[in-house]
């Protein structure tokens, strides 16, 4: 067995982990890896920790927060990417780790698959039931473009409605690639929801916030490029406020071999940017022939309809009776009702007077004093019923006010007895408890002659080999500390030494030892 090598100089734990940090700096420095991503978490602060694995092994990876910014991709669980960055450690866990500089799929396979991934997570979502699809509407008065206000999409989009039917056009401007696009995409759409509607067109000048009207429909688009390229239309944010949005949406995203995962959430998908205007509108042109054509018909067809009530009026006077035949009798009922009418109002006055008398006739002021009277009496015995009702009621209420009161009197002589008796079993078994802390407290051990022994920073010696030559204690007794310091090594250091013969019993050297 080789014996150990007591030269070798002695090293702290944080000089070391110094040493190995700029060994592994050194002689690797920057490095490209290419992994699975696998736990992947986002800091508070801005900073994301993940690991870089494959079938055989881990490392640990750091991305610092001005570094996050510039990556477009979110990164997820099972992600294939390629990392460049420097290899270092991280002393405080014994762990070698990346520092990333860049990050970037690895190939289109890995998006490809983080794709059809997420397509998989909406559908069983419902982010894309056709059930939630709105109509789009035939003729709306303002629309609303998201786009990049400088590419030829947005001069392609008011060209085509130009020719078809002119409408109120607002376009939120946006980058449709890049870092922060997809946030911007995502912000606009659920912006133009968030305006209020106005019952004014935009021609008269009326309008909510600043003249800004809601879109009665929303267009989406972006011309062509690669799938890194419209990868923002992939992304989570963008595909959710798709979905969410009230306002119907047509996806113009690419050309027509483009798919994005907005495409399934939208309303609508157009081939190219300017399909999606075609969507949007009618011609105006075609519009005005079929209104023109329907105007002719209309009026065709009110001419044949009054001309064909013209024949039947015709037919239908034909076959009518002369007026005076028909109203010849009713004529002579009414003459004969006209003369009896004056003798038939006489007779009605005369006998209205002769009831009228009758009545009178019964009327007196006798009868109206007897009426008075027995009403008098008849409320003068309701008031004496009702005093005599109040006089019970109250008196009954004092009762049981009476009794009510002696009720609350016992309830609060045995809450006061309760309490008492709760404070007393509280006070006993605070008694008690005091008594057996005493009867465990070490101050117990140290009134029996025993001592404490504590280093400088008062922490106990457990054992003599603790305790270093020179090194300051304080030994405390039960009446106070005083301080020491340990003088010479402890005695498991020293040799063994001899045991000292015990002392004979007795007296002089004469006396005997019986055994």
């Amino acid at each position: 067995m080789d014996e150990p090598r007591l030269n070798l100089p002695e090293l702290t734990v944080s000089e070391l982990s110094t040493a190995l940090k700029r060994t592994i700096e050194d002689a690797y420095g920057y490095v490209r890896v290419r992994g699975e991503l696998g736990k992947v978490s986002y800091h508070s602060n801005g900073h994301v920790y993940f690991d870089l694995k494959d079938d055989r092994a881990s490392i640990a990876g750091v991305i610092w927060r001005g570094t996050v910014s510039r990556i477009k991709l979110k990164l997820e669980a099972g992600l294939e990417v390629v990392i460049t960055g420097r290899l270092t450690t991280y002393p405080g866990r014994s762990q070698y780790q990346i520092v990333v500089e860049t990050l970037e799929p690895a190939g289109l396979g890995a998006l490809m698959a983080l794709l059809e991934e997420r397509r998989k997570k909406f559908i069983a979502e419902g982010l894309f039931d056709e059930a939630r699809k709105q109509l789009l509407p035939y003729l709306p008065t303002v629309i609303g473009v998201i786009t990049s206000p400088t590419g030829a999409v947005i001069r392609d989009i008011l060209h085509r409605l130009a020719d078809r039917f002119p409408r109120h056009v607002l376009v939120w401007p946006v980058r449709v690639q890049g870092e922060g696009s997809a946030a911007e995409v995502a912000a606009a759409i659920e912006g133009f929801n968030a305006l209020a509607p106005s019952l004014s067109s935009p021609a008269s000048g009326g309008g909510k916030g600043g003249g800004l009207w809601r879109p009665d429909l929303l267009i989406v688009a972006r011309g062509g490029g690669s799938l890194e390229d419209l990868w923002s239309f992939n992304e989570e944010i963008v595909v959710r406020a798709a979905a969410a949005s009230m306002i119907p949406l047509i996806s113009a995203v690419g050309h027509e071999t483009d798919v994005t995962l907005i495409d399934f959430a939208s309303d609508r998908r157009a081939p190219t940017p300017t399909a999606a205007a075609e969507m949007a509108v009618p011609v105006r042109a075609d519009l005005l022939v079929a209104i023109d054509s329907l105007a002719r018909r209309a009026l065709a067809c009110w001419r044949r309809n009054q001309e064909a009530r013209r024949t039947e009026l015709r037919s239908a006077a034909r076959a009518l009776p002369d007026a005076d035949e028909v109203l010849a009798v009713p004529r002579q009922r009414l003459d004969h009702a006209a003369a009896a009418l004056a003798r038939a109002l006489r007779a009605n006055a005369q006998i209205h007077r002769l009831g009228f008398s009758r009545i009178g006739g019964r009327l007196s002021p006798q009868l109206l004093r007897t009426n008075v009277e027995r009403r008098r009496e008849r409320y003068a015995g309701i008031a004496h019923r009702l005093r005599a009702s109040v006089a019970a009621n109250i008196e009954t209420y004092r009762t049981r006010i009476a009794r009510q009161r002696e009720r609350v009197i016992v309830f609060t002589q045995r809450a006061e007895r309760a309490v008492r008796t709760l404070i007393a079993m509280r006070l006993a078994r605070c008694e008690r408890d005091g008594q057996l802390l005493a009867a465990f407290s070490y101050r117990g051990v140290l009134a029996r002659g025993f001592a404490l022994i504590r280093d400088a920073a008062g922490q106990p010696l457990h054992s003599a080999t603790a305790a270093v030559a020179g090194m300051p204690i304080q030994i405390e007794f039960f009446d106070g500390r005083v301080g020491a310091r340990v003088d010479g090594a402890s005695s498991a250091d020293k040799p063994d030494e001899p045991l000292k013969p015990r002392a004979k019993r007795g007296g002089g050297p004469g006396q005997g030892d019986l055994f």
